[in-house]
Parts: structure tokens; sequence; C-alpha cells
């Protein structure tokens, strides 16, 4: 089966699908996506390491999961699906905490990201078993009380991807403590994820 992602406007609303294996390249259309952020019971974050074959980004650390939904596919239902599918995690919450994030970024080669890309906090226990064909290695981390993006580069010792590291900024903004970032709702989603 040929995974789809859904193409969208500026207004956020569906206007089609294009092929997942084909949609990145130098004029990549606006589509919609996902990140999520894993956390534990500790309050650690979980980093992967996108797998080494990854057309976008190959081998740079980054979030714990990102991912397109599927046409018809409620979005927090595609969080979960990408949670297991990446990881093997079972999610005990999902929640909306960036609901209008957008990013568009471009690779040394030409090719880029161009998403609206909501934004979940997710609780997990547990560590995950990572495909590895999406997923080179993981590191459970401390969320920085200040210098976010900087204290999550040392603990992996490199740059984040270039969406990670936007989200940061606009995640620190939330508060200083993850658990305690205000749930966003629903509504505020672009319209082509509010199925």
């Amino acid at each position: 089966m040929t995974e789809k992602v859904i193409l969208v406007d500026e207004a956020g609303r569906a206007v089609g699908t294009e092929d997942k294996a084909t949609v990145h390249h130098a004029a990549t259309p606006l589509h919609l996506a996902f990140s999520s952020y894993v956390f534990d019971p500790q309050g650690r974050l979980l980093l992967t390491q996108r797998a080494h074959s990854k057309k976008t980004w190959p081998g740079v650390w980054t979030n714990s999961c990102c991912g397109h939904p599927l046409p018809g596919e409620p979005i927090e239902d595609a969080v979960r699906r990408r949670l297991a599918d990446e990881l093997g995690l079972v999610p005990s919450a999902v929640e909306l905490v960036l609901p209008r994030f957008r990013y568009r970024a471009e690779m040394p080669d030409g090719v880029v990201e161009n998403e609206l890309c909501p934004v979940f906090r997710v609780s997990c226990t547990g560590d995950p078993t990572p495909d590895p064909a999406e997923v080179a290695a993981y590191k459970w981390v401390d969320w920085p009380r200040s210098g976010v993006q900087a204290g999550l580069e040392a603990a992996v010792r490199t740059e984040l991807s270039p969406w990670c590291v936007l989200q940061v900024r606009e995640l620190s903004l939330l508060g200083e403590v993850p658990g305690e970032w205000a749930v966003a709702d629903p509504e505020l989603l672009p319209p082509a994820a509010q199925v």
C-alpha cells in the first residue's frame, strides 16, 4: 500500500494527497505532519537519532517522533500509530501543546521539508524498541530549565534537526516544566487535522 500525505493550502485546508515517497524534493508542497515529545514518569525527554537511510535529515538527532496523518486519520491516532511503529511505545497520554506550528527547512542538497506540524506532549513508560529503518539511536535526557536548545544539543553532542530547534523555542515559552504546559484547544488545529 502506498502511504499518502495530506496536502494543505495556506489556511490549513486539505487540497489533495501525494505519495509520501515522492512528496519531499526541492519544491515540497505544504503538507500536514506532526511532532511529538515523549516524556517518561521522571520527566525525562526521549530524543531520537534519525536512521541514516532517511531521505530527509539522515542521522540527525531530533525530538521523539514525527510523522504524517493518513487521509481520514485523526491526528492523535497518527501520533499513537507512529510511536508504536517507530519506537514500540504505547502512550498513556497524547496532549496537543502547539496546534499551529509551521516550518520550512532546506537540506544542503536542496530537499525541503514544508509542513503544518502540530506538536504533542506524550507520556510513556518503559524504554523504546526502535525500528532501525526509522531510528538509529535514542537517549533519555533531562529537560533543561534554561538554555533548552543548548542543553539538549549538549546531551547528544551535536545539533538538533531544524524543526526541533524551532519547536523547542516555542515549547520553552510554555514554561520550564513540560508536565505543566497547558493543553491546547484542538479547535486551533489546522482544518485538515480536525477529522
